[in-house]
């Protein structure tokens, strides 16, 4: 079993939604994207996927977006982006898997999950101040937002404890990176640190704003970027 994560596959199966339009490493790419699953991932292996999943507007018109992510290998994880206006509450979410016999996705919602040696939580983020045009809206959604993400870490940390007593690392999972544009660190940072988490994974950035992305181990947190774009269209295996 092995941990992978990719984020941003903007599938737009069931709508109109050409990617190739910002730039030509996005063409062709859900055919991309297909091989290189198929080729990387394991049945058994389970696949982080932090925002921006699907350009469809309601649930139902996700569904034939929803049905390549299912028929792909692996055990799929799947939290919310800033353009995934499909998103429903978490009830409704399992229902349409439930009803779409999508039995390979689950969803990261005010929730955790154990993965053998480790635990996921995470939530989607937001801009942070410091950002460019950061403003009072912005504010109550970055508040909202840290608290999302503190319930999932209480969560992770009650879970990892419950199930078998085992030492677990704890992987957080956003759709926005946790720092501002300047690289500073955020307070998605502060509380990731004060649970110890060890591994954050995030998407968002493409083209050009992948300039202003941070990884590598900054104060014991190693930072992935995921984006599908950057990543070439192939999940990236999480060591943990």
């Amino acid at each position: 079993m092995a941990i992978y994560a990719i984020s941003d596959l903007h599938l737009a199966l069931g709508v109109e939604k050409p990617m190739d339009i910002f730039g030509g490493k996005w063409e062709n790419y859900m055919e991309k994207l297909k091989i290189f699953w198929q080729d990387t991932v394991s049945a058994d292996d389970y696949v982080i996927v932090p925002g921006d999943i699907s350009w469809a507007t309601y649930l139902e018109d996700g569904l034939r977006d929803f049905e390549f992510i299912n028929n792909l290998p692996g055990k799929k994880i799947i939290l919310k982006g800033n353009h995934d206006y499909w998103w429903s509450t978490l009830n409704k979410l399992e229902t349409f898997l439930k009803n779409n016999g999508f039995t390979t996705i689950k969803f990261l919602h005010n929730n955790c999950y154990v993965i053998e040696d480790a635990v996921l939580c995470g939530s989607r983020g937001w801009k942070c101040p410091g950002d460019d045009e950061f403003g009072k809206e912005d504010m109550k959604m970055y508040n909202r937002e840290l608290q999302r993400l503190e319930l999932s870490l209480k969560c992770a940390v009650k879970a990892a404890a419950d199930s078998d007593n085992r030492i677990r690392k704890i992987i957080a999972a956003l759709h926005y990176m946790p720092f501002n544009i300047k690289k500073q660190p955020s307070g998605f940072v502060e509380i990731m640190k004060k649970y110890n988490v060890n591994v954050c994974i995030y998407g968002h950035l493409h083209g050009e704003g992948i300039k202003n992305s941070v990884e590598g181990n900054i104060d014991g947190i190693e930072y992935f970027l995921v984006s599908a774009d950057y990543l070439g269209f192939k999940p990236i295996r999480i060591n943990i």
